[in-house]
């Protein structure tokens, strides 16, 4: 059943996407009598959840009313109270919950409190809406590694880049636009060297809005090949950069690097590159939810061939190449068994935007973790 109280509730969760971490972006809202008396979702870490901020705006309203929550209610003291115990002094008459929460310390215990105090409880209230939402938080929360969504943009012959340096981008503005609204809601950036040495990207968010947030940059160089003057090193430049690298990295541009202002990692080694997983578990272990890649075809490939991707996104530009040059949107990806699980991915949605085509598609078919 869908309700337009659960749909705004899980409106407010999108907007906060990106700045709650290691925090679920949870949305909340507070009806009584049909009409909407607060509103509110979860602020940046150590500040009130989404319940409490739509409890405080809703006032004394708030007494026997409803309370529509994208995700069930924490149920233990952290950095904050429990909201449930925050519902319960409000007066909530009833709470419909979207999913539950599989944090051991919650996992529903949240419920279980709420129908104690005397509250009703639906849960599952636009479940699939609501799992799709809480996707990076549901898949940290049951692997301890991040979301891990990968970018990418091809003609309708296969080939990521135009060939001409004056006219580089394949996608249209409308696809640019969506690729900083990605960023926006995003903890973390990846891209390769390779990447960084052929385009030279700030890997930063532009978009016309003062609330814009600049993800963590992170560059896989197992190496230290990225120029001292890339742009990512740039010293005005907002946000953080990282180089991720490895015992290959000579000790003179490690000094570099952390003079230019840049956090170094180095990490274990798969072969001779950044080992991908021992990547994701550190992100991990820093309470990065949510990792949109964007690098070329050799991170794409050792992303996929890592089996590190839950998400794909795939603009589609109505351009034919036809230039043998022009690299492909893999390499050094192996698809020896085609059939295998980690390797498939089943679409699940098409939408036109501008001249392109965004293609959305989950691992195994899977939408959530």
């Amino acid at each position: 059943m869908t309700t337009p109280f659960m749909n705004r509730a899980l409106a407010l969760a999108e907007r906060a996407q990106g700045r709650t971490s290691p925090n679920p972006a949870v949305g909340a809202v507070v009806v009584r009598d049909g009409v909407v008396v607060g509103e509110g979702a979860t602020q940046p870490p150590g500040q009130a959840h989404a319940e409490v901020v739509a409890l405080a705006a809703a006032g004394t309203a708030a007494a026997g009313a409803d309370l529509y929550v994208t995700l069930e209610p924490c149920a233990f003291q952290g950095r904050t109270p429990p909201c449930t115990d925050a519902i319960s002094a409000a007066g909530i008459r009833r709470v419909s919950i979207g999913v539950l929460d599989p944090h051991p310390q919650v996992n529903g215990q949240g419920v279980a409190r709420l129908r104690a105090a005397g509250i009703r409880v639906s849960v599952g209230v636009q479940a699939d809406q609501a799992r799709r939402c809480h996707e990076a938080y549901l898949h940290s929360v049951q692997t301890g590694l991040p979301f891990v969504t990968l970018k990418l943009a091809m003609s309708a012959d296969g080939k990521v880049s135009t060939g001409k340096r004056e006219d580089p981008y394949l996608t249209g503005p409308q696809a640019l636009t969506r690729v900083h609204e990605l960023r926006d809601r995003s903890d973390a950036i990846v891209a390769g060297v390779n990447t960084v040495i052929a385009d030279d990207p700030r890997l930063t968010t532009r978009l016309a809005r003062p609330d814009a947030r600049h993800p963590r940059r992170f560059i896989l160089d197992s190496r230290g090949r990225t120029p001292l003057g890339a742009k990512v090193l740039q010293a005005d430049l907002p946000g953080s950069t990282t180089i991720v690298t490895t015992a290959y990295l000579p000790a003179e541009r490690l000094r570099a690097y952390r003079k230019c202002g840049a956090t170094v990692w180095s990490l274990p080694t798969a072969g001779e590159c950044v080992d991908i997983l021992a990547f994701l578990r550190r992100l991990g272990a820093e309470g990065v939810l949510s990792v949109l890649v964007e690098g070329g075809p050799t991170l794409a490939g050792a992303f996929l061939q890592a089996d590190c991707v839950q998400k794909l996104l795939l603009f589609v530009a109505p351009l034919l190449v036809s230039d043998d040059v022009a690299p492909s949107l893999l390499s050094g990806f192996s698809a020896a068994q085609p059939d295998a699980g980690p390797r498939r991915f089943a679409f699940s949605a098409v939408e036109r935007i501008g001249p392109d085509v965004l293609l959305t598609a989950y691992l195994n078919g899977i939408e959530t973790s």
